[in-house]
């Protein structure tokens, strides 16, 4: 009895299979049994606002899956008779799912026919990573108000960390990446450090003017979180 023959379209999808299990985990192409497309890369869908909290936890979710570069354009669209097109394809429809999980019914609407995953990660930032003045007046506002109160003083750094976390997202200043010995990044870096404890301290009851001093009279002063937790109260 001759044997039967297998379809060419099965024999195809094993093969797909069987090359997309060859790939480790790290690799970028690679999709855990556990993903699929109902899954959300986050808690919170973002609904318009606070764009930069959504942002931060999108890349951290998709670092975490080795997706990132779906997004940040260094997985590059395939030619459809390229090898791993299909792998690509999977991958980047996957992201594309991800994305619109998180996000509120009507903005995912409106972003829905993108074709790759970094098409739709640039429309939403060109949309809402832009900086918002408004936001931006208010949480300086928060830092100029804010003391600690009747609060303990590790909730009173939390949130002044957070405003500054906040306003750190919101900063349009470029960063510089060289790698040169002038001290200048050293220095700037320092000058921000030295800016945020001498606010942590002006926000402080006046019940801790001694520990106020002291940090104060140190050179070099300390960091903030130095300040609050090698130096307490």
């Amino acid at each position: 009895m001759a044997p039967q023959s297998t379809p060419s379209n099965v024999s195809s999808a094993s093969t797909e299979k069987g090359e997309a299990n060859l790939l480790p985990p790290s690799h970028p192409y690679y999709l855990n049994a556990s993903d699929s497309p109902g899954m959300n890369l986050i808690n919170v869908n973002f609904d318009g606002a606070s764009f930069g909290n959504w942002k931060r936890g999108v890349l951290i979710s998709l670092l975490a899956k080795t997706k990132l570069r779906f997004i940040n354009e260094k997985a590059q669209v395939l030619d459809e008779t390229s090898s791993p097109f299909e792998q690509w394809r999977r991958c980047n429809d996957m992201v594309i799912a991800w994305l619109l999980n998180s996000l509120r019914k009507d903005i995912s609407e409106s972003v829905i026919y993108s074709q790759t995953a970094s098409d739709l990660w640039n429309e939403l930032q060109e949309r809402y990573g832009q900086l918002d003045g408004s936001k931006l007046f208010q949480l300086q506002r928060d830092l100029n108000n804010i003391t600690q109160g009747t609060i303990d003083v590790a909730s009173y750094f939390n949130k002044l960390k957070k405003l500054w976390d906040q306003l750190k997202v919101l900063n349009t200043f470029m960063v510089c990446s060289c790698e040169c010995k002038c001290g200048v990044k050293e220095h700037n870096h320092k000058m921000n450090e030295d800016m945020k404890l001498v606010q942590f301290l002006m926000g402080l009851n006046e019940a801790f003017p001694t520990c106020r001093g002291n940090i104060l009279m140190m050179k070099p002063l300390p960091s903030s979180n130095q300040g609050l937790f090698n130096h307490p109260p």
